[in-house]
């Protein structure tokens, strides 16, 4: 079953498959093909809006951050290179930076090391089952502070790894660990009632 919170993908002949229909649209796109603009928002947009709305924890400015996307794909078609993963790395990775530079010039955020503390194992996050708790879920994640929420989002929803999070926050790896093992400590209170049902503490803590 699907889980709540796990880092998802495509089977691998799925991503190879669409990977290879991106590369296709993209050489229309690069030619000015409006009919392949539009198959790629057809495909893609749901993406961009899900990462836009998971960081921003607003309809109208992810609206605004997808269209934004969107058009530099249309504009740098031409001298952009996609890899196995097909369009969907460039477009996570413009949608996020886009976003983190909107949160900080709306709310001063200032993405800073900080003290390296034992994380939560990941497996904590990915056994939350989707038993209609999509909603709960992103209620819990829009309460978190900035900096945990992005770092959750772009780990386990976005499958980036610990490394990539702390490129794209420009922090350490020990510094992603914190804000991960923060803000799962968050979503865990938060969803106290779900989390104890869904994944006892082998320690007894809540």
């Amino acid at each position: 079953m699907r889980t709540a919170l796990a880092r998802t993908g495509d089977p691998p002949q799925a991503a190879d498959a669409q990977a290879g229909e991106d590369g296709l649209l993209l050489a229309r796109l690069a030619d000015g093909d409006g009919e392949a603009f539009r198959m790629v928002v057809d495909r893609h947009l749901s993406l961009v809006l899900g990462v836009a709305r998971r960081v921003l924890r607003d309809d109208a400015e992810a609206e605004d951050v997808a269209q934004e996307v969107l058009l530099r794909l249309w504009r740098n078609a031409s001298g952009l290179e996609i890899g196995p993963g097909g369009l969907k790395p460039w477009l996570r990775r413009v949608a996020t930076n886009l976003c983190i530079d909107r949160v900080r010039a709306g709310r001063n955020l200032s993405v800073v090391e900080e003290v390296p503390e034992q994380s939560d194992p990941p497996r904590q996050l990915e056994a939350l089952e989707d038993r209609d708790l999509s909603h709960r879920v992103d209620s819990a994640l829009k309460a978190l502070p900035d900096r945990q929420r992005i770092a959750l989002t772009l780990f386990h929803f976005e499958g980036l790894s610990q490394s990539e999070v702390g490129a794209t926050l420009q922090i350490s790896d020990e510094a992603v660990e914190s804000l991960l093992a923060r803000g799962r400590r968050a979503l865990k209170a938060a969803l106290k009632d779900e989390w104890q049902d869904l994944l006892p503490d082998p320690e007894g803590s809540v």
